[in-house]
């Protein structure tokens, strides 16, 4: 039975469905407060940016976006309807105006042209993608000429690392970047947030 209720937590932290998506989807606004906002901080926007979040899910973090920089336009990806839905009664003002927008789509397959946006960023979503070397490929693909990626993640909890993300950062995310093109790679520790050790992965398209 537990082992059953854990399947069917992860599953909404995965992927939002029904009332009790829409209750982990706010829990999860509350719980990466804090490195959401290291992160916008970290992409310093500006007026002139093109902005594509993976993982949005209720949409905190592009409502942020558009309230704290300059930013014009925001568009959110998720894979949960849920989780769209919280999102854009979060930003319905900004829906309305064309300042955000919200896709439904896998992180596989980005469902955007080519050199479409200039920051692409995801806090707390990497765990859920399918695969890496896709994921980074259709990033890469989407990112304009000088544009650049943001990925925030937790990789471990309480002064304890946690070998398996940790591992995954070295021998696959961070190779992976770089066989796609990456330029400017750098891992940054940031902020704890509820007892968990912060980091971003970031990289520029140099072209």
């Amino acid at each position: 039975m537990k082992k059953r209720i854990m399947e069917l937590i992860d599953q909404q932290y995965k992927s939002p469905k029904g009332l009790l998506g829409v209750y982990f989807g706010e829990k999860m606004v509350l719980q990466h407060k804090i490195e959401t906002m290291w992160t916008l901080e970290l992409l310093d926007l500006k007026e002139q940016d093109h902005v594509l979040e993976l993982g949005c899910g209720a949409g905190y973090a592009v409502k942020k976006a558009l309230s704290d920089s300059p930013v014009q336009k925001v568009v959110g990806l998720d894979l949960s309807n849920t989780a769209l839905i919280s999102a854009r009664y979060r930003n319905k003002s900004s829906v309305k105006k064309g300042c955000a927008d919200f896709v439904q789509a896998n992180v596989m397959n980005l469902p955007f042209d080519d050199h479409t946006y200039s920051k692409v960023f995801s806090i707390q979503s990497i765990y859920f993608w399918d695969s890496l070397s896709d994921t980074v490929s259709e990033i890469y693909r989407v990112l304009k000429e000088k544009g650049s990626i943001i990925i925030t993640l937790s990789d471990g909890q309480d002064g304890k690392p946690w070998k398996g993300v940790q591992n995954m950062l070295t021998e696959e995310l961070l190779p992976i970047m770089e066989g796609c093109g990456f330029k400017n790679i750098e891992m940054k520790k940031g902020p704890r947030s509820r007892g968990y050790h912060t980091v971003v992965v970031m990289g520029d398209k140099l072209m």
